[in-house]
């Protein structure tokens, strides 16, 4: 296993982390198989989405916390409910297959880690499954 370090600058952020996976896979040989990234953070998530406009990353983020807002009544101690919500609808891991030592991603598609309740520096843990 390895780990990547991903170092948010505001509360709720996407950050793009294609590149570095991609790096990982050919700094590990891999040629063919799968990629599956986890993160170990309850507040925080991972996703799959377009990376060609930045307006679909403010889009989405928009919509989150318009729906799950940062104030309202929530009883979590902590003041963080927001971030957990957040992070438990978009999701802790993505699978994405690895082909001839590329990552197999459409066009417009481009891996992001999702932050809730940044700034912070987080980790995304990364598996290779070679076939």
């Amino acid at each position: 296993m390895m780990k990547i370090a991903v170092t948010s600058r505001h509360q709720t952020e996407f950050i793009e982390i294609t590149s570095d996976i991609q790096r990982l896979v050919e700094k590990q040989g891999i040629q063919n198989g799968i990629c599956m990234l986890f993160v170990p953070h309850t507040t925080a998530a991972i996703t799959i989405n377009e990376n060609a406009d930045p307006t679909v990353k403010s889009d989405i983020l928009g919509v989150l916390n318009t729906i799950i807002p940062w104030k309202a009544d929530y009883r979590h101690m902590e003041g963080n409910s927001p971030a957990h919500i957040k992070a438990s609808l978009m999701g802790a891991s993505e699978l994405i297959a690895v082909e001839g030592g590329r990552l197999v991603l459409g066009t417009w598609q481009g891996i992001f880690f999702c932050e809730f309740d940044g700034p912070r520096t987080r980790s995304v843990h990364v598996h290779f499954m070679e076939s």
